[in-house]
């Protein structure tokens, strides 16, 4: 019995950390950091509009190596 409810207690346990830990994820935060922690809408817009410049310039990279490749 006394199994029982440490594993009755184990889950509940793990499935709060869990949760917690997937909503983190879910945002796109580090796992350890606050789940409740306000997240501004500025802070992601500029976040995800830097990655896309990052991301363009990378492909520009690319496509003028594959360019320059091409003509030689």
């Amino acid at each position: 019995m006394k199994a029982i409810k440490y594993l009755i207690v184990g889950l509940i346990i793990g499935a709060a950390l869990g949760t917690l830990a997937g909503m983190n994820i879910g945002r796109g935060q580090p796992v350890l950091s606050n789940p409740f922690a306000e997240q501004t809408v500025t802070k992601q817009v500029k976040d995800t509009g830097s990655d896309l410049l990052r991301k363009s310039g990378e492909a520009m990279e690319d496509a003028g190596k594959a360019l320059k490749n091409q003509f030689k």
